[in-house]
Parts: C-alpha cells; structure tokens; sequence
C-alpha cells in the first residue's frame, strides 16, 4: 500500500486490530530485516503499520526530495492522516529511532507513546571507536558481514536505490554533531521508552542521559547485546513493550 504524499510515495503496511503501534525501520534496512521477528508477537494484539522511509523498501528516493529527519517525520504523520489516524504509538529503531523522536519533537499531538531503540541525539553518543577508521572495521559492536549482506540484498530485490547511495545521505545526519538539544527532549510530551544494548555502538551512558533528560521516560538496557541485535531480542522486548504500551 501506498500513501500519496507531497512529491513522495511512501510505502506501508498495515497489520492486526487493535491500538495503533507505528513502526520504523533502521537505516538501509526495511521493516523485514528490522521487525520481522517482533511483527508476530505484536500483530495479534495491535494494529501494527510499518512504514518504508524514502529510499528504502518500495519506497523511492526522489532525485529533487532531500533526505532530512523533519521530512521524514512528516511522511509519517501523512501517512497517519492517510489512513485517518490522530495519533500512533511510534516504535522507531537505529535511523527509524532518530525519525521517532523528530516526529515526537515536531508533532508531539500524534503521538502517543514513543519507544527509541538503539538511538542517540548527538555525535559523540557514539563510541569512540565507532568514528576512528582504525577501529570501524573491527569493532565487535558493528554489525556483521552477514548483517550488511542482508540489507544489500533487500536493496538487489527492490530496485529502488542502491544501498552505497542511501548510506552516503544518511551518514552526515547520523553523525551530525547534535540533531536535538537537551531542552528539546525536555519538551516531549510522549511517555518514552528508552531501549539499547550494553554492547551497543551508542554508549550506554548517553541512553540514560536520554532517558534522563525526557521528562516521562524509561530505560531498559538489553544484556549481550549490539546494536543490530536490539529489536531482535524478542524474548526481552515483546514483554517490555507490551507491558510498556499497555500501561
């Protein structure tokens, strides 16, 4: 299904009855390589409504339309009013994450609870290691080849974008020096859901910092776990969210 938004098509799904629960996919990856473990667990009590951000899944990357976090929050929220929806629980994970709370930050009337898995706001929320070329590579808490490979592959099957074009548009606003200030977190009015892993690329530290600074937020922090792998652990996360989100 498609929502016919300005100078944009954007790709969704639509899933399950019940209290509507938004989700976003992380960078160059699609709902399926994201959520496809977790969409079970969910759908038999929610109305799940995965979206494609712009240049990912069947979701094009219109040469003319720049990639920026408000236009995607905007894209969500069009796709909301698409199908009559005032307000959605929003889950976003990784780059999905960072989407989430713009949204939270720019239409704070559309959501209601708001679950950031694996996120940071500011450049050095990231291990050191993560940003040295010397230690990229090898780091243990980047995803694997196998990881990479998948998201690749699912670029192979759609056609839309390649995976190396996408990467390069969103690396400067993932490594920006700071996407939200303190004071804006502070204005969400969202209950919050903080979730990361303690072997995460975003430290630990930064997650509670986080937490801290939204004014209604709760941290979990996933034992033995990366970042790819956050959203994954299902046997952790579906009894968190539910109890998160039936509250």
């Amino acid at each position: 299904m498609y929502a016919s938004l300005p100078g944009i098509d954007v790709s969704f799904e639509d899933h399950g009855t019940g209290a509507p629960l938004v989700l976003l996919h992380g960078g160059a990856q699609t709902p399926a390589l994201s959520f496809g473990a977790l969409m079970p667990l969910l759908t038999p009590h929610r109305r799940v409504i995965p979206i494609e951000l712009q240049g990912h899944g069947r979701t094009a990357d219109p040469e003319d339309r720049e990639i920026t976090l408000a236009r995607m929050a905007d894209d969500v929220v069009g796709v909301l009013d698409h199908l009559g929806l005032e307000r959605a629980d929003v889950l976003g994970f990784s780059w999905g994450g960072l989407v989430a709370l713009e949204t939270a930050v720019r239409h704070p009337a559309r959501v209601d609870r708001l679950v950031l898995a694996a996120v940071h706001t500011r450049k050095d929320g990231y291990h050191a290691e993560i940003h040295d070329p010397s230690t990229y590579a090898t780091s243990t808490r980047m995803p694997s080849e196998a990881d990479f490979a998948a998201m690749v592959a699912e670029y192979e099957r759609y056609g839309i974008s390649t995976f190396e074009q996408v990467v390069t548009k969103l690396d400067p606003i993932v490594t920006a020096e700071e996407n939200w200030k303190p004071e804006q977190l502070a204005e969400i009015t969202a209950p919050t859901l903080v979730m990361i892993g303690d072997h995460d690329f975003v430290r630990v530290d930064h997650a509670v910092a986080m937490a801290d600074a939204i004014p209604d937020a709760a941290l979990a922090v996933l034992p033995r776990t990366k970042h790819s792998e956050v959203v994954g652990r299902v046997g952790i996360v579906a009894p968190l969210l539910e109890d998160f989100l039936g509250r």
